[in-house]
């Protein structure tokens, strides 16, 4: 039980309290993109449009792990509505790690110094860490507003905890 306690007390600034900078961001503050992870908590999604609607950033870049199984994420990208342009692109590998290769080669390509990167909380602080190793550029995270159950938290401390053992087994990006 002391481990247990341990285990969710540890986790919780990484977890449940995570550093968030877009909640200090002043609207005159822009990045060069806005950056959405894949993931099945689609708050997310909106949360990153409505960003570029007010002008934190002139693109938006969102990444589709499943692909065309992902009958809305494919639509917004395959049919334009917003006056900035919305890209959508499949990680390889389709995970964090993968994201992260492709948000360096954006960067490469696009000259871009500065990302919001929109994700949703427990996901924030292991998507900076692997982020971190592939951008060169300031990552400004942004956890989407979502309302998560005890149940999906228990999971969620699980899930990311392994991905960050996966994340520590990689080197470079």
């Amino acid at each position: 039980m002391l481990v247990a306690c341990a285990f969710i007390a540890a986790g919780l600034p990484v977890y449940v309290a995570p550093q968030i900078e877009i909640e200090n961001l002043s609207p005159y503050r822009r990045a060069d993109a806005i950056f959405v992870l894949g993931g099945a908590i689609y708050e997310r999604y909106p949360y990153a449009l409505e960003l570029a609607l007010e002008g934190f950033a002139p693109e938006v870049v969102v990444s589709n792990p499943n692909g065309a199984k992902d009958v809305w994420l494919t639509d917004l990208c395959d049919h334009p509505r917003y006056e900035f342009p919305v890209t959508c692109f499949e990680p390889d590998p389709p995970t964090t790690r993968g994201e992260a290769m492709e948000l360096r080669r954006l960067a490469e390509q696009r000259g871009w110094n500065s990302v919001i990167v929109v994700t949703f909380v427990p996901h924030v602080s292991r998507a900076r860490f692997i982020l971190d190793r592939c951008f060169d550029g300031e990552l400004i995270m942004a956890a989407s507003p979502a309302d998560i159950a005890l149940s999906y938290w228990a999971w969620a401390y699980a899930y990311q905890t392994a991905g960050y053992m996966r994340a520590f087994s990689h080197t470079g990006c």
